[in-house]
């Protein structure tokens, strides 16, 4: 006689056999579509400036944003940038031909993802002419790029309750052709959970909210407190400090043997540290591959170690620049080419405002120090043991281009530098990236100037041009003289 219970067993197997396949496919697709991990194009390591400028550090992991969706935003929700124009309004430095600005990454993690590299604040743009095209210097100061008004953008629009998945998908739908696997994840999983991700990103940007602070405008941050609340994730409080984004060419020039500084307060022991807390910064969380991320450090740190900063790219008047060397070792020299050079004047001395330096302080480092160990990265980090007492007297290598100066980046050009605090001008507008040869800086005024550029109130909180009244007694054949020798550093 036949068994009856063979054929149910024969059954049941074959069904959990289909159940066990038909999970093994899921499971792929879910990891395929989800987390699985591509290289970056091959053109991005093709040189060591599209590496700095498009390559990945990994903050596509935490803190990316789906290509799609980041691509649809500003037709979404274009009332929540700066103007028209979409992205290009926040003044991001975009190279003609490439899919996304400088200092924008783009991954495939299971889908394509954007974050942001260290390009994002230190690319700079200049133009000879309105009708020049842009020339753009890897790892000089990021000008242009109003990174306060990109952070507020993307909490406004996940506030929005436009934010959700049909207008999005109506979005994307209109300009790619998604598969009906990736509909169903960007509709079901990727959209909601971006509006989330984003949305918790509110708390930690509110100090931007406040009235009583003024915006950054192109071109700044508030560094230490964004160390303060993404880092350590202290509560809010009532310091304002932002500055001028520096340049981060020939970083070698630093030497900690010599007790030299990292940032404008002298903050940081070492380039290594700040460049491994700024990628930190970005990350927005501990890196997913340690050893990867370490690797990608300290290609930054050898990059911008030797990478020369740029020559003046305009005429000089070389008879006038050898008079006014001596101008300068007789006025700027004492600080910016000695062995002062690089470390911390007093802040009595140098006269500027206080405002940065009250954002920080010896247990802020202490704090943030903790955290990176936790993480289980070495570096000689923040410091402990120092007196915040004033600011680093810069090095001078590049210096026509990284206007506009002081921490605060409060003056627009060298010639203001040298006028007496209440002559140089107490508003004007950031942001633009047309050079002025005559007064060496950017163009601050005029229609164009105001249309583009953020404005800069000098009489506004954080935003003081006092001090650094060095060299304002000259004769104005004598400032023009010495600006002649500046534009050869």
């Amino acid at each position: 006689m036949n068994d009856p219970i063979k054929p149910k067993h024969r059954k049941r197997k074959i069904i959990l056999l289909l159940l066990v396949i038909f999970a093994a496919i899921g499971g792929y697709i879910g990891w395929d579509r989800g987390f699985r991990e591509h290289p970056q194009e091959a053109w991005i390591n093709s040189t060591p400036e599209l590496r700095f400028m498009y390559g990945s550090i990994g903050a596509e992991h935490d803190a990316g944003i789906p290509y799609w969706i980041w691509y649809v935003l500003p037709r979404v929700f274009p009332e929540k940038l700066p103007g028209p124009g979409g992205y290009a309004s926040l003044g991001v430095p975009w190279q003609q031909g490439q899919e996304v600005p400088v200092g924008f990454t783009k991954k495939t993690i299971g889908f394509p993802r954007v974050g942001n590299n260290c390009a994002v604040c230190h690319t700079t743009t200049y133009r000879a002419t309105p009708d020049s095209i842009p020339v753009f210097v890897a790892a000089g100061p990021g000008h242009t790029t109003n990174v306060g008004a990109f952070f507020r953008f993307l909490v406004d629009c996940a506030k929005d309750p436009r934010f959700n998945a049909d207008n999005i998908m109506t979005e994307i739908n209109a300009v790619t052709d998604l598969d009906l696997i990736d509909k169903m994840l960007y509709r079901f999983f990727i959209i909601p959970i971006t509006k989330q991700r984003l949305l918790e990103r509110e708390a930690q940007f509110k100090w931007l909210y406040r009235k009583d602070f003024p915006d950054w405008g192109r071109g700044r941050d508030d560094a230490m407190n964004l160390t303060k609340y993404f880092m350590i994730k202290l509560p809010m409080d009532d310091t304002f400090g932002p500055t001028d984004m520096p340049s981060n060419w020939n970083l070698k020039k630093y030497q900690h043997d010599k007790g030299h500084r990292m940032n404008f307060a002298g903050d940081s022991h070492d380039a290594y540290s700040v460049i491994m807390d700024s990628a930190l910064g970005l990350l927005g969380a501990p890196p997913k591959r340690k050893e990867e991320f370490v690797g990608h450090v300290k290609w930054l740190h050898e990059y911008l170690g030797n990478l020369p900063a740029p020559k003046y790219p305009f005429a000089i008047d070389q008879n006038k620049a050898v008079q006014g060397k001596a101008l300068f070792d007789a006025n700027c020299a004492r600080c910016h080419a000695s062995e002062r050079t690089g470390t911390r004047v007093p802040l009595e001395e140098v006269g500027t405002e206080k405002d940065r330096i009250d954002t920080w302080n010896h247990e802020h480092a202490k704090a943030s120090n903790k955290v990176v160990k936790d993480m289980g990265l070495e570096r000689r980090g923040l410091v402990e043991d120092e007196p915040l007492n004033g600011y680093i007297a810069a090095f001078l290598d590049g210096i026509w281009l990284r206007a506009p100066y002081l921490h605060n980046g409060s003056v627009p050009t060298l010639r203001d530098l040298l006028q007496s605090s209440e002559r140089r001008p107490k508003v004007f507008y950031r942001g633009y990236d047309v050079y002025d040869q005559a007064k060496v800086g950017f163009v601050t005024a005029g229609a164009e100037a105001e249309r583009v550029g953020t404005k800069h109130d000098a009489t506004q909180r954080g935003n003081s041009n006092q001090g650094h009244e060095f060299g304002v007694q000259l004769s104005d054949a004598d400032k023009d003289t010495l600006l002649e020798y500046l534009k050869t550093l």
